[in-house]
């Protein structure tokens, strides 16, 4: 199984579908409407080379076709048909040798030694030298991707990154297949947090990393080591890639897949004609894909959730500083959780798929803390009334709405990302209703998707309140969305006691290697956050995937899909 991106926004995921459902690892294997074993197709007899697959995705990619730049789940999922991971995933989210091995006896140092022959789509052979390449591209001064946090704890990676040394003290080529890294100091995820993606040294020969993000080696030819290589990329449109025969995993048995942006809408007659074969979909749209005869409606487990975010604060380019004082109030904060209905909102938007989540970490997660430990949070608009009388929040004019406690009108600015499906702004809505029927007036803004996060990266003073979700993988470490120095923090939210918390569950000398020690600590940082309460968790959801029955042997499980060179299509 592919390793499910640890850096993908939820929000974004739901470009191409809603399929929002934990935050991280441990569900049971997926279904489909016809299996329940997490399989498509009839996959007796011998695969069938030959055919075209064609993938649908909802929303134009941004076009970052490189994994070390990429930053949405279209660009990812593009990617995913033509790159490769150094390192594999099981369904219990362990990680696996694939293209490179390793060995540790201390969580410090880590001994990796890739596969010979493995060919890059440009014929050049995969050197370690590719992977280093990648690291210190990524931990260049002027790198301007969002993935420095996995470089980070290298060994000298930060004083690279500032300039104060030439090399990254913390990586020794041995020779083109052996690389040893070192990190500042042992930690329980140094592996799963580590950057194991290559780039290719010729492709971006010369090219300043400053230039990188915006060149065709990353916008229009991309060169990966994956099953398939792309032929054709028209931008916001389409992409279409050809089987690479040379692929290190095994000959794929497609031999092409086009990858089309179409409007959602569009998706369930373009199923039933036989003119897409794959698509994520939204859940309102369930029972039509499920009442298709040539289609599998796929559910299967997802590791995302969805909240409610507050500007607390601004991003000064390398931590966060609490500032704002607008949402600095808890029982403000404590009155709009109460506000919403969440038991009715999911079911209206999610149509069976989804449920409330109360704590920033998803119900099945190995590290979720037990809903008994924690506040509730449960609708009752009563007591957020109450709450917000307590405040200060009165309406002191009559008109229906609170002021401030300073007498001053109160408006609630919440911001929505905004696709082609139309749901998005009908859920948005029933949001802003919750919380004027407590008293607080509130103003919706829809954002094109792609500027969204822009504007949350940017800490843009106009996204104050805001809807937003996160998706990981391996790695159950919430630090990346939640650390005080974290660019994903975007409620900008600076706490010590998180911070200690989080740093004490990732050291050696603490929790040794007790998954039980390091879970209690999680726990207890889930109450502290449940407490402190700088965002709303709103809901988690299953995953959804339409698969024509004529694709065989694609494979869903908590770590996604299978790898496309193990697809084939019925002729």
């Amino acid at each position: 199984m592919k390793k499910r991106s640890m850096l993908m926004l939820a929000a974004l995921m739901l470009i191409l579908s809603a399929f929002l459902a934990a935050c991280s690892g441990g569900e049971k294997t997926g279904t489909s409407k016809n299996e329940d074993d997490g399989k498509t197709g009839e996959t007796a007899g011998k695969p069938q080379d030959g055919g075209t697959l064609v993938y649908a995705l909802d929303s134009a990619p941004e076009g970052k076709f490189n994994y070390s730049f990429y930053g949405n789940a279209t660009d990812q999922y593009v990617i995913d048909f033509f790159d490769e991971n150094l390192i594999d995933y099981d369904e219990n989210l362990k990680a696996q040798p694939h293209i490179a091995s390793w060995k540790t006896a201390d969580n410090k140092v880590f001994d990796f030694e890739i596969k010979q022959g493995v060919k890059w789509h440009n014929g050049d052979e995969l050197s370690v030298k590719d992977w280093e390449f990648a690291l210190k591209v990524i931990a260049d001064k002027d790198y301007d991707g969002p993935r420095f946090d996995n470089v980070r704890n290298i060994l000298g990676a930060q004083g690279y990154h500032d300039g104060k040394a030439k090399e990254i003290a913390g990586i020794k080529v041995v020779d083109d297949y052996h690389i040893q890294i070192t990190f500042d100091k042992a930690r329980v995820n140094n592996l799963d947090n580590l950057w194991t993606y290559p780039m290719n040294r010729t492709e971006f020969k010369g090219l300043a990393v400053k230039d990188m993000m915006a060149s065709e080696q990353v916008r229009t030819k991309p060169v990966g080591l994956g099953p398939f290589k792309v032929t054709k990329v028209i931008p916001g449109e389409s992409v279409e890639l050809e089987r690479f025969d040379d692929y290190f995993g095994g000959k794929p048995h497609i031999e092409k897949v086009v990858i089309k942006v179409i409007d959602p809408s569009l998706s369930v007659g373009e199923l039933k004609n036989g003119t897409l074969d794959m698509t994520s979909f939204h859940p309102s749209i369930i029972d039509q894909v499920k009442a298709l005869d040539n289609v599998n409606a796929v559910t299967y487990p997802g590791v995302s959730y969805y909240y409610v975010g507050f500007r607390l604060g601004t991003w000064d380019g390398e931590k966060n500083i609490m500032n704002e004082p607008k949402y600095q109030e808890k029982k403000l904060r404590e009155a709009m959780y109460y506000a919403i209905n969440r038991e009715e909102w999911v079911k209206a938007f999610f149509f069976g798929v989804g449920k409330p989540v109360n704590r920033p970490i998803p119900t099945n997660h190995w590290i979720a803390a037990p809903n008994e430990d924690l506040e509730q949070y449960k609708y009752d608009p009563e007591k957020a009334k109450a709450l917000l009388d307590e405040a200060g929040y009165k309406d002191v004019d009559g008109d229906g709405f609170r002021e401030d406690p300073n007498g001053k009108k109160f408006v609630v600015n919440f911001s929505h990302y905004a696709t082609d499906n139309p749901t998005f702004e009908s859920r948005a809505k029933a949001m802003t209703q919750y919380w004027e029927a407590v008293g607080l007036k509130t103003k919706l803004t829809m954002t094109d998707v792609n500027l969204y996060y822009e504007m949350l990266d940017k800490a843009d003073k106009s996204m104050e309140v805001f809807f937003g979700g996160w998706s990981t993988g391996s790695d159950p470490d919430p630090t990346p969305l939640w650390g005080s120095k974290a660019v994903w923090n975007y409620p900008r939210w600076v706490n010590a006691d998180s911070d200690k918390l989080l740093d004490q569950a990732l050291d050696i000398s603490v929790v040794g290697t007790d998954n039980e020690k390091r879970k209690d600590l999680y726990v207890e940082w889930q109450k502290l956050f449940m407490q402190d309460l700088p965002a709303l968790p709103i809901a988690e959801l299953e995953e959804t995937m339409a698969v024509s029955k004529r694709v065989q042997d694609v494979k869903f499980d908590v770590s996604g899909m299978n790898r496309p060179n193990e697809w084939w299509i019925k002729q």
